[in-house]
């Protein structure tokens, strides 16, 4: 992951109004203490939950029931699944936040806090797996000739355009926009079929000027090739619903751009569709735009998220799916920025 260290929230919302004694009541329970921590580490489902502090989902599912009920805690339903993150709580409530560092202490003594990572990095094994071949997901289709030359006709307009990274390149079909507009492009992808998908590609187009990195999105070597002042343009596409969290790719991305570079992101808008989980490696079923602008927030970006109709090819799996487009760059009023 791309967080050096995991930071405990407390927004400065509200908690909700609870007599005192039920509040101490439902924090009286080592596990939930616990629970609290950690969803305060990470957004984390309810299985993982389980697996963290040794219970049982159905055990676990009535603590985080009653930390939900005390507002502490917040559940999100994705499909069939859900996910326990801390809700907004007051840093004046000296019981709550004693809470915190309670249940702090004991997921460190425990081992479980540290177990978090692996957790969340688990999650997209079968996404790896999905990719680790080309199959037949190659597109042999091209943009049309007259198109490129007109892209790069337009090139000039653009008032940054030294790099362009393609981070989740897969097997590149962004490179045939970015190639023509810009002077250097650098692609990044963890598995080799799809880089090596991507290089038939650009030798297609005559990209010569396309380099191609093996490596995950937040692989340190990643900024390294990236280099100072930074790229002028990342592109993330298809990529967000594979990560195993996504405010730490989107924190990871910022990381990549320039002072006046943008970050455009292109996804799913919510949906129900669980066969993307299963025909397709999806770890999540799209994202709420006002996710996709507080976790910018976070990164230290100011961003815009724009609705898109579908998009797909009538052969695409997804092509019943709404998209969003998240544009964002650095937030020059940091204050607005969310802990």
């Amino acid at each position: 992951m791309c967080i050096d260290e995991y930071s405990f929230r407390v927004p400065d919302a509200p908690v909700r109004a609870l007599d005192r004694w039920e509040l101490y009541r439902v924090l009286g329970e080592p596990v939930r203490l616990r629970l609290l921590a950690l969803a305060a580490a990470e957004e984390l489902g309810v299985g993982e939950l389980a697996e963290l502090v040794g219970e049982s989902q159905p055990s676990v599912s009535r603590h985080v029931a009653a930390l939900r009920d005390a507002g502490l805690v917040r559940v999100r339903r994705e499909g069939q699944r859900a996910y326990v993150s801390a809700a907004p709580s007051s840093q004046k409530d000296a019981v709550v936040r004693d809470a915190l560092e309670t249940g702090r202490r004991l997921v460190e003594s425990d081992g479980s806090l540290a177990r978090v990572s692996r957790i969340v990095g688990a999650r997209d094994e079968a996404a790896r797996a999905y990719f680790a071949t080309a199959r037949d997901r190659e597109r042999a289709a091209a943009l049309p000739a007259e198109l490129r030359v007109y892209m790069r006709a337009l090139a000039p307009l653009l008032p940054h355009r030294a790099l362009a990274v393609d981070v989740g390149t897969g097997d590149g079909p962004w490179l045939e926009l970015l190639a023509p507009l810009y002077e250097r492009v650098l692609a990044v992808d963890r598995s080799e079929a799809q880089l090596a998908a991507a290089r038939r590609r650009a030798e297609r187009l005559g990209a010569s000027h396309v380099r191609f990195l093996r490596a995950g999105w937040d692989d340190p070597v990643v900024i390294r090739r990236v280099g100072q002042p930074g790229a002028d343009l990342v592109v993330a596409a298809r990529v967000l619903h594979h990560a195993p969290s996504p405010p730490s790719a989107i924190a990871c991305w910022a990381r990549l751009l320039a002072p006046h570079g943008v970050l455009l992101v292109l996804d799913y808008a919510p949906h129900g569709d669980e066969r993307m989980r299963e025909r397709h490696a999806d770890l999540w079923l799209g994202f709420a735009r006002d996710d996709l602008t507080r976790w910018s927030r976070r990164a230290g970006l100011d961003a815009t998220v724009l609705s898109l109709p579908p998009i797909g090819g009538s052969d695409a799996p997804d092509r019943h799916l709404s998209w969003h487009a998240l544009v964002a760059r650095r937030d020059r009023n940091p204050a607005r920025t969310s802990s």
